[in-house]
């Protein structure tokens, strides 16, 4: 059992990045993300005798994070908060240039659910192929997916009001 309990900290520990950016993409307020963070680690150890190591372990973890998400998105039944993207110009206006982080996080969040999922995979650092097995799509859907949102990330970014001013 303590082998078990240690080797399920360190996988943890080595895929926390995608559990956050889930969490933040999915919810946009710290006590939330938490709240999302604390029932995917509950759900992952549940599951963890489950896996079979049939696929990646990321790739397992992302499954059972982003399906813990959508659950408790509908038992809560509330829908995932997510600021307009035409009246987001309101705090974006405070922001300082170094602030492009916070913006692209915030229009990512605008997007449909699974472009923020491919979006996110490819930040964390996966390929296509991978990605299209995660989502259960082809790689060919996920890189046509990708590139319009790619093409929309860079509209909305450039766009008044939401474009950075450069001095």
């Amino acid at each position: 059992m303590e082998l078990k309990k240690q080797n399920f900290i360190q996988i943890i520990n080595s895929n926390r990045g995608i559990i956050r950016s889930l969490c933040k993409v999915y919810y946009g307020s710290n006590e939330d993300q938490k709240d999302a963070f604390q029932d995917i680690i509950l759900q992952l150890w549940k599951s963890f005798d489950t896996f079979r190591g049939e696929s990646e372990i990321g790739t397992w973890i992302y499954r059972v994070s982003l399906n813990t998400i959508l659950t408790k998105i509908r038992r809560d039944n509330k829908s995932v908060v997510v600021e307009p993207i035409d009246t987001s110009h309101l705090y974006i206006s405070k922001a300082q240039t170094d602030d492009n982080l916070e913006l692209l996080s915030i229009i990512i969040g605008s997007l449909k659910d699974i472009d923020k999922a491919i979006v996110i995979l490819y930040l964390e650092g996966y390929k296509n192929k991978e990605i299209a097995k995660i989502l259960k799509m082809s790689p060919t859907n996920v890189a046509t997916r990708f590139n319009r949102v790619k093409s929309q990330l860079k509209m909305k970014f450039n766009t008044k009001p939401y474009a950075s001013k450069q001095s």
